[in-house]
């Protein structure tokens, strides 16, 4: 893409680009990376998708002036006709309200609806080469197989090349015809889709193979990182003692029908005509005490604002938060001054963007003791053996306390979030999609780091994620979210074995499995039926009028149906 920066170059090699215009092959390494020529083929003939969307949009611009941009300056197309073609790829790409998007800036975007509109932008010249860099790695299963079946659609339409750049085996997988396997700069394995995934040779190969969250992983079964993280516990962070706690078949997190609207305007200052979002719908649950609860839904479902709003970051409209410290019940919600900022050390935070959470202005060490100073807790010398036994803790090096969050690789900084959330010693930790941006070996040693944190700790999650493979590796009890309504709940292994609802056989059809023999089924799972509640079957449809609730089925496992729908009706 000639866009190195300027402290880098290329010392050997060639980039030959065999150029559709002309016919004859350009060194992309030799060219000016300012000069005329690169330019031309930068974002007309060979684009690309970038991994972290909210980097690689422009704050200030709409999304139609992003991804319009582009076209006008490779194409010869009117304005009208420019903006009349990104419509159409924003629907492409899964907007539901394409006209709206136009008109919206990245800030008021999911994760993975600013993937979405970097994907529209990338594809809207139709390149003869596109660069995917984990173009689906914020996207949730449904909407990462509508995004892998338009490319392969495009692929076939244009006879574009796609060089697919990924930690996700399953989407190699379903995607690629011949696989590179690179580790510390160099390639390890190269061959045939089929022979490297039937045969691997290398050793790096086999790791990863094994780092892959999987669904028939044996109960206590962990995942194999290529290097394990060595986690030691000090003197200073101690477990939460279950004995101290008087009522301990209270749940620790009461949530009760929480509902959250937002008020959007009109399309234009002029008409100021505006609409209300229902982002959270009437949601309630339990998190048990030393257990991970776990919340899975595609991007925009209302995950993360109903995480908010249990911390508080939020208002809701309607409902309570009622948190048990094992000897009260606390009512969140009007918590308020000091009360809310002891409560803060009860329940933490880590975010899902390693990269954003971090302040860079910040040492490692000015990071973690922010919580203890915050809360006026320790002197110096206490706050810095916390930090040390906390760096320690995650597995990193107490001598990397005085680096900067730069020179830390994205697992290391997503570690360091970790420690800042265990810094206060919370009961409760909300873990919001906290691997979703890391490759497969990476994931397994922060997942592994997790539940062996959790079992060292007696710490209680609530774990968020789109990624259903992981949730099945973490968690003991799982909620589905579609449209800002939880539509079932059950245990693991009652969920995975059972599947009732249909959205939830949608997910886990739409998994992308590490195995050829597991092909996708684009077809069957990328219908936009799946996720739009007024268009599943009876008893499960939700048309916004009719009431809905929860029916039990047995053993924990719940489903939300139409008002006085049995669970005869959901069997038939």
């Amino acid at each position: 893409m000639g866009i190195l920066p300027t402290n880098a170059e290329i010392r050997a090699g060639q980039i030959l680009y065999s150029n559709p215009d002309n016919g004859y092959p350009v060194d992309i390494a030799a060219l000016d990376p300012d000069s005329e020529q690169i330019r031309k083929i930068r974002g007309g003939s060979i684009s690309i998708i970038f991994q972290e969307p909210m980097t690689s949009l422009s704050p200030v611009h709409t999304i139609g002036d992003q991804i319009s941009e582009a076209l006008f300056l490779h194409r010869d197309a009117s304005r009208q006709e420019g903006l009349k073609l990104t419509e159409t790829m924003l629907q492409h790409v899964g907007f539901a309200d394409p006209v709206r998007a136009m008109k919206m800036y990245p800030f008021e975007l999911s994760g993975g609806l600013r993937q979405r509109a970097m994907i529209a932008m990338a594809m809207i010249c139709h390149p003869s080469l596109m660069i995917a860099d984990e173009p689906t790695t914020a996207l949730d299963v449904t909407i990462q197989a509508r995004i892998l079946k338009l490319i392969k659609e495009l692929q076939a339409e244009l006879g574009m090349a796609l060089l697919l750049i990924t930690h996700d085996l399953g989407v190699v997988a379903n995607m690629a015809d011949r696989v590179v396997v690179m580790y510390h700069g160099r390639v390890m394995e190269a061959g045939p889709l089929q022979d490297l995934f039937n045969n691997p040779q290398h050793d790096y190969l086999k790791a990863l193979m094994h780092a892959v969250p999987r669904f028939d992983l044996k109960p206590g079964e962990r995942l194999v990182p290529v290097r394990e993280i060595e986690s030691e516990t000090g003197d200073l962070i101690r477990k939460a003692s279950i004995d101290q706690v008087v009522d301990v078949d209270a749940p620790i997190l009461a949530v009760r029908d929480i509902s959250k609207t937002y008020r959007l305007q009109g399309d234009s200052w002029v008409k100021s005509e505006s609409h209300d979002l229902l982002a959270v719908d009437g949601v309630s649950f339990d998190v048990t005490r030393g257990e991970c609860f776990g919340l899975v839904g595609e991007s925009g479902c209302g995950k993360t604002t109903l995480s908010k709003i249990i911390m508080r970051a939020i208002a809701p409209d309607t409902g309570e938060i009622i948190y048990h410290d094992g000897k009260q019940a606390i009512d969140v919600r009007a918590l308020q001054g000091d009360d809310l900022l002891t409560f803060r050390r009860k329940m933490q935070f880590i975010f899902q963007d390693p990269y954003s959470a971090l302040n860079p202005r910040m040492t490692v060490f000015d990071i973690l003791r922010e919580p203890l100073v915050v809360h006026d807790l320790g002197d110096m010398d206490f706050q810095r053996e916390m930090s040390t036994e906390l760096m320690r803790l995650v597995g990193l090096d107490p001598r990397f306390l005085s680096r900067y969050p730069h020179s830390f690789s994205g697992g290391q900084r997503q570690r360091i979030g970790i420690a800042r959330a265990l810094a206060l010693q919370p009961e409760l930790i909300i873990c919001d999609e906290p691997v979703s941006a890391l490759d497969v070996s990476i994931q397994a040693q922060v997942l592994n780091l997790l539940k062996d944190l959790q079992q060292e700790l007696g710490l209680t999650y609530l774990f968020i994620s789109h990624n259903l493979a992981v949730i099945h590796y973490i968690a003991n009890r799982i909620a589905v979210m579609c449209a800002g309504r939880i539509v079932e709940l059950a245990p693991r292994d009652k969920l995975f074995e059972n599947p009732v609802h249909p959205y939830t056989r949608a997910l886990l059809s739409a998994v992308p499995h590490p195995e050829l023999s597991q092909p996708l089924s684009f077809e069957a799972i990328t219908e936009a039926a799946a996720s739009d509640p007024s268009r599943w079957e009876f008893p499960f449809t939700i048309d916004g009028r009719a009431p809905t609730e929860f029916v039990a089925l047995g053993d924990g496992h719940f489903v939300r149906v139409a008002a006085g729908a049995t669970a005869a009706d959901v069997a038939a």
